[in-house]
């Protein structure tokens, strides 16, 4: 899946909604102390008040939130699983039992819940339903409806919630004019930031992958590999951090760790090119090929396709490994790239990092900022400074 393919589905989590029908939902409660399932209930998703649909509606969106290798992965399933998750997944999206849709579910949970203790009480929720998109855009002249012919994409989706403590607070009863203690002892289900999630099969281009999972992580970069391994039994799946982690030590095998800004400025702009260029692409990639003409293009020298490729073997393990340009190159256009010394730190965007120069002068290293516009300090206009020999001693 691409993000516009997460965002099409994504949008179409609201109440009412004739292209997305929900049709049960599935809520499993787990105990911390024991890890065990103390109570599980399904019910169609219609019974729900329109309320309750709105507070699980944006909690689902919630679970599609998020960038791409940061956030949000898409995961291949391992082949030949033992107690395959992809196995189990398939069978409950095609069951029309109601009870071995629910069986095949606890199946997942159990996994969840083998080896594992939480640190409070979670929930569990599934939702089987049916995503559709129209296979065209509304003509507004045309007599037929854009809702005539559409895609139809039946799916699962998968949200871990935690719990919390209900708030203790004192009352004041005006009939009987005292303070009184409010005792509620019913845990307060967290809905608003999901502990992990799934969304089975994956979606792209209009047509189902079952060999794919769309796997959400609580925090960004931070996916859990135990769950990623044991419960989804899927291969693992590089961070767009770790990626680009990849790529930094690739570099500094081939032209040494030292490199000056402009150079660095034309790296990050021949890899936005090929972003930008393949963005009809799932995932544009860079091999070691790539990889030798983005650093020759951008001025270095003594780049060769051997040493790329030994570079490539000797970082990823894998001279065929293929590093995604978009987990590469920070954000093009907004301030991703940080300078930090002892005096200031700075924010610049990758494509103003032109600009800037690191110099010696009179025995000191400095940061040069080219600037067009006045420098503004405290509302103050800095004034421009001749320098001199002795001015650093003014």
């Amino acid at each position: 899946m691409n993000k516009k393919d997460i965002a099409n589905i994504r949008r179409q989590f609201k109440v009412d909604n004739d292209l997305m029908k929900i049709s049960e939902i599935f809520h499993v409660y787990v105990m911390k102390e024991s890890s065990d399932i103390y109570h599980h209930q399904s019910q169609p998703f219609e019974m729900l008040d329109q309320d309750q649909q709105e507070l699980y509606m944006n909690n689902f969106k919630k679970v599609l939130t998020g960038q791409l290798d940061e956030k949000l992965f898409e995961l291949r399933f391992q082949r030949d699983a033992e107690n395959s998750s992809q196995l189990i997944l398939h069978k409950g999206l095609l069951s029309n039992d109601a009870e071995e849709w629910k069986e095949q579910m606890l199946q997942v949970v159990e996994k969840m819940l083998k080896d594992r203790q939480y640190e409070m009480d979670i929930v569990v929720t599934f939702i089987r339903g049916e995503y559709m998109k129209p296979m065209k855009h509304r003509n507004e002249e045309a007599e037929e409806s854009d809702r005539d012919a559409v895609y139809s994409h039946p799916f699962i989706l998968c949200s871990m919630n935690k719990t919390k403590e209900p708030k203790k607070e004192l009352l004041f009863d005006y009939v009987e004019k005292e303070f009184k203690y409010n005792v509620d002892v019913d845990p307060i289900i967290n809905l608003s930031a999901p502990l992990a999630g799934f969304l089975f099969p994956s979606i792209t281009d209009n047509a189902a992958d079952v060999n794919h999972i769309l796997y959400t992580s609580g925090k960004v970069h931070e996916p859990d590999h135990q769950f990623i391994d044991e419960v989804l039994n899927a291969e693992e799946a590089l961070t767009a951090k770790e990626d680009k982690t990849v790529f930094e030590e690739i570099v500094k095998d081939v032209v040494g760790e030292k490199m000056n800004t402009s150079t660095l400025a034309n790296v990050y702009e021949e890899i936005n090119r090929v972003v930008e260029d393949n963005e009809e692409e799932d995932v544009p990639t860079l091999d070691y090929k790539d990889v030798e003409r983005v650093l020759t293009t951008s001025g270095l020298e003594d780049v060769s396709t051997q040493k790329v490729e030994t570079a490539f073997h000797n970082v990823a393990d894998d001279k065929q490994y293929e590093l995604k340009a978009s987990s590469i190159v920070p954000k093009y256009t907004s301030k991703s790239i940080k300078i930090n010394t002892k005096v200031a730190n700075i924010s610049i965007s990758p494509q103003d990092l032109q600009y800037v120069r690191k110099i010696n002068f009179q025995g000191k290293r400095c940061i040069m900022i080219e600037v067009d516009e006045d420098t503004v300090i405290d509302g103050f206009t800095m004034i421009p400074e001749a320098i001199t020999r002795n001015s650093h001693n003014n």
